[in-house]
């Protein structure tokens, strides 16, 4: 709100244009009965629509927030029209931001969302932020963890069974024959790359014979898939793997594409599985299998966790949902 339009509802309101400052922006600072007041000298002044009025009355704000780790990738675009398509059916709109793996841009964005008073928050953490999460709790701001199994026994999380999924990937690799599989994705830090690798290595030592090679890659990106496969074609013949498990389907498609260049067939001589299964895999040039996740599902899943956490805070039971991957077989390590 103008400057001049605060003096003009502390004015007629009877209180300084600091109080009225703190009604806005930090409810809980005003007693009820001086921000009904204010309330009813700005819907007198007309300066709010009747939407912010509620808002403000409420002490918070209806919004849904939620960051992505790289809305750039369609996976996390298909779990936020899960998360959409779930909100439309409450009519509650979704402010839908993008961390990009960047620990102080997610920082800044859960900041933002505790400054708006949003009434829930949907967050794929890129970093350490659980301090960040209570804080924003405590203020009355409902949280539900996506993409990732929280070990914080106070928030409940949706995600998909990514040692499963791994578990999948690199047990088809074997059983079509190959033993160096060279999986590409990182920073290893990020839970689902974790659990991806973990269930790789297991699943070679369980079956007897094999390697994995991990290939650390700063992003989950094309670019990351064709540095990487480019630091594969640069090893000597005889220590060059005969199978990728790329962290995603994105870093898959630019390890595809390096190879097809640099005359490598695919799955010949080097069989190619990605993972999330995002409409560009079935599209590729030579189609790739992958690891299907449920994203549209898994974020309506969430949401709903979400609007169950809101309507009964204190009351709501932490839930830790986790969704079955399923491994789609295509060209890529099929002729």
């Amino acid at each position: 709100m103008p400057e001049a339009q605060v003096r003009d509802v502390a004015r007629l309101a009877g209180v300084s244009p600091g109080t009225v400052s703190n009604a806005l922006n930090h409810p809980e600072k005003v007693s009820p009965a001086t921000r009904e007041r204010i309330l009813s000298a700005i819907t007198e002044l007309g300066f709010v629509p009747n939407n912010a009025a509620r808002q403000l009355r409420r002490g918070t704000n209806a919004s849904i927030g939620m960051i992505v780790l790289d809305i750039a990738n369609p996976f996390f675009t298909a779990v936020a029209h899960g998360v959409e398509q779930r909100l439309s059916e409450v009519g509650r709109p979704l402010v839908l931001a993008n961390s990009g793996q960047n620990h102080e841009r997610e920082v800044a964005y859960l900041d933002l969302f505790a400054e708006q008073r949003l009434s829930g928050v949907l967050v794929t953490p890129a970093g350490q932020v659980l301090d960040r999460l209570r804080r924003l709790r405590d203020r009355g701001t409902a949280i539900v963890v996506v993409d990732r199994k929280t070990g914080a026994r106070e928030f409940s999380s949706v995600s998909v069974d990514d040692s499963l999924g791994g578990t999948l990937a690199t047990r088809h690799l074997l059983e079509i024959g190959r033993r160096r599989i060279a999986f590409i994705g990182g920073p290893e830090d990020l839970s689902q790359i974790e659990h991806r690798l973990g269930a790789a290595r297991a699943a070679v030592e369980g079956h007897g014979s094999g390697e994995i090679l991990h290939l650390d890659v700063p992003t989950l990106d094309v670019e990351a898939g064709r540095t990487g496969a480019r630091e594969l074609l640069d090893l000597p013949a005889s220590r060059r793997p005969d199978a990728v498990f790329a962290a995603n389907d994105l870093i898959a498609l630019g390890v595809l594409q390096t190879l097809t260049l640099r005359g490598v067939r695919v799955p010949d001589d080097i069989a190619l599985v990605g993972y999330d299964d995002i409409d560009f895999a079935a599209a590729a040039a030579i189609p790739l299998t992958s690891v299907r996740q449920p994203a549209v599902a898994m974020g309506a899943a969430a949401t709903s966790r979400l609007l169950d956490v809101i309507a009964d805070p204190a009351g709501s039971q932490v839930e830790h949902i986790v969704l079955e991957p399923e491994l789609v077989v295509r060209r890529s390590t099929v002729a």
